[in-house]
């Protein structure tokens, strides 16, 4: 049985649960169940014949199961979602609820290599069974893709010149560890701007490592079936990537270009827009600092 693992305090927590305008008899997911602190609170909210499910394809977010018959933990990548629903005989929910931070108990943990404080192992896997590690990027990647990681998903300027010091450096040794990583990469981590550029390139390896950009895509696809008429998205997004693509889709019904218009200039999307941008407040900040660069968006499905 695994020990309970401390998790991070939810981000917006009122304001992400309040966006799903819950029916106390309706079927929920939340499809980065985690530490369970959004699902306690949609619990909260539902009735007795009310259902939630929750997705999480990291094993030590099992410890942290909710003891009630009307919870379902599914310990899978949320791009399976319709799947994984069809097993259990739910083809349409009324709500779908995403935070798609890395957790605190991930970052805090050295072993799994997502921080930059930490000398860990090169990993960076959110689910511990995938193949594809932080060190296979860094170690295995031919230059060009080394750089398209670090441009598309970091966005570092001198992307190319990091993966062309990566891949000499690895000619002489293998780079087995987070410290070895930024020894190779010093040249580009000016005193002033370390953290920063540090984070920017742990993003864009983590990217690479959990595919996270073709999972939210395939994810907020299958929203569009999988919610009735009236149903709810509410999810946060915590770098200009994740948020661009969620806030295309629910705009637009795509990720890229515009949707055909009428003779008029009209076009019809599956959704509308709920709230404007919501941000975390200064309190909230103050009191949890992993908010700082929170994004929440709601919509509804028309």
């Amino acid at each position: 049985m695994k020990t309970k693992m401390e998790y991070h305090n939810p981000v917006l927590l009122k304001e992400t649960v309040e966006g799903l305008n819950i029916k106390p008899d309706g079927i929920y997911v939340d499809v980065t169940f985690g530490g369970g602190g959004h699902s306690r609170e949609i619990m909260k909210h539902l009735g007795p014949n009310g259902k939630l499910f929750g997705f999480d394809q990291d094993t030590d977010a099992l410890a942290n199961t909710i003891d009630d018959e009307r919870f379902v933990l599914i310990n899978e990548n949320f791009r399976f979602i319709k799947r994984f629903l069809r097993f259990y005989g739910v083809k349409q929910v009324d709500g779908i609820l995403g935070d798609f931070g890395v957790s605190s108990h991930q970052f805090d943990v050295a072993d799994r290599g997502f921080s930059t404080r930490f000398d860990g192992a090169l990993d960076m896997r959110m689910n511990q069974n995938d193949t594809l590690s932080a060190y296979e990027v860094i170690n295995d990647y031919e230059e060009k893709e080394l750089k398209r990681v670090f441009l598309d998903y970091g966005e570092l300027k001198n992307g190319g010149a990091m993966a062309s010091v990566i891949v000499a450096a690895r000619a002489d040794k293998k780079i087995k560890s987070s410290e070895e990583l930024k020894e190779v990469l010093a040249r580009f981590l000016p005193g002033h701007k370390a953290n920063k550029i540090l984070a920017q390139i742990y993003q864009a390896i983590r990217i690479e490592v959990n595919q996270e950009i073709e999972v939210l895509k395939e994810f907020l696809t299958q929203t569009e079936e999988l919610l009735v008429s009236g149903g709810r998205l509410s999810v946060i997004s915590y770098h200009s990537l994740e948020d661009r693509l969620v806030k295309r889709f629910i705009r637009n019904g795509m990720f890229e270009g515009e949707p055909e218009r009428d003779f008029f200039g009209n076009f019809e999307v599956p959704f509308k827009i709920i709230e404007k941008l919501i941000v975390p407040s200064a309190a909230e900040i103050e009191i949890n600092n992993r908010a700082r660069s929170a994004k929440l968006r709601v919509a509804e499905k028309k």
